[in-house]
C-alpha cells in the first residue's frame, strides 16, 4: 500500500527520518519531489515491517531494508536525475508558452498608435526582446524533446539542465524589462488599458518563468 501518511511503530518512524534526510538532500518541482519521497519511504516502511514480521529485531530489519533500498547517499544519486530531468520539463514548457505571449505583448504596445510620443529606441526595443525571447523558447523545446517519451531510453545530455536554466534566464529578463518598459509606457498611451495588460501580463510571465529557472539552476548544481 502506498500513500503519504505516516505509520505508527518502529518501521513508519525510521522510514519518515529516512524520507526527510532525502527530501532535504533533493532539489526539484515541490509536488515531483515530494509524490518520489513518499513512494520510497513508503516501500521503505513496508519492506522494515516485513522484516520484522519474520522475526528479526528492529535494528537488523533495517539494516537488511536499508541494505535492498540502498542508503540515503546511495539513492540520492538517482533520485535528483530524475527530479533534476523533470525539473527541465518544468522550466522549458515555461519558457516555451511565455515566449508567445510577449510577443503578444508587444503587439499590444506596438499597435496602441503612439506616432512620435515615444523615442524610436524604445519602440525598437521590442524586436530584440521578442528576438531572444524565441531564442530561447527554440532551446526550451529542444529540451522537451530530448527528455519526452521518446527519449527516456537515452540517457539526459549532461549540459542540459544547465543550457535550459539560461534559456530560462534569458526569458525571464526579456519578460522583466519588457513588463518595466510597458509599464512606463503606458500613462503616455492615447489607448492606455491594453499597454497596462501587456505590462501586467508580461510581469506575471517574469516571475513564473524566473522562478522557474532559479529552480532549474539550483537542480543542474545539485
Amino acid at each position: 500500500m502506498s500513500g503519504t501518511g505516516r505509520r505508527p511503530g518502529p518501521a513508519g518512524t525510521y522510514a519518515d527520518e529516512y524520507a526527510e534526510a532525502l527530501a532535504s538532500a533533493l532539489r526539484g518541482p515541490a509536488r515531483s519531489r515530494a509524490r518520489l519521497v513518499a513512494e520510497i519511504r513508503d516501500g521503505l516502511a513496508e519492506t522494515v515491517a516485513a522484516y520484522a514480521a519474520e522475526g528479526l529485531p528492529r535494528e537488523l530489519a533495517v539494516r537488511r531494508a536499508v541494505r535492498e533500498f540502498g542508503t540515503v547517499a546511495e539513492v540520492l544519486p538517482s533520485c535528483q536525475r530524475e527530479l533534476t530531468v523533470a525539473q527541465v520539463r518544468h522550466t522549458a514548457r515555461a519558457v516555451a508558452l511565455a515566449a508567445p505571449l510577449l510577443t503578444v505583448c508587444w503587439y499590444l504596445f506596438l499597435a496602441t498608435g503612439y506616432g512620435g510620443q515615444l523615442p524610436l529606441a524604445t519602440r525598437l526595443l521590442a524586436f530584440p526582446l521578442a528576438g531572444f525571447a524565441a531564442v530561447a523558447a527554440l532551446l526550451s523545446a529542444a529540451a522537451l524533446a530530448a527528455t519526452g517519451p521518446l527519449a527516456r531510453r537515452l540517457p539526459t545530455p549532461h549540459r542540459l539542465p544547465r543550457a535550459t536554466a539560461w534559456a530560462g534566464t534569458t526569458a525571464g529578463v526579456c519578460l522583466g524589462v519588457s513588463a518595466l518598459t510597458l509599464a512606463a509606457s503606458s500613462p503616455l498611451s492615447g489607448n492606455w488599458p491594453p499597454v497596462a495588460l501587456a505590462g501586467a501580463l508580461a510581469a506575471v510571465l517574469h516571475t513564473v518563468v524566473a522562478s522557474s529557472a532559479r529552480a532549474c539552476r539550483d537542480c543542474a548544481r545539485a
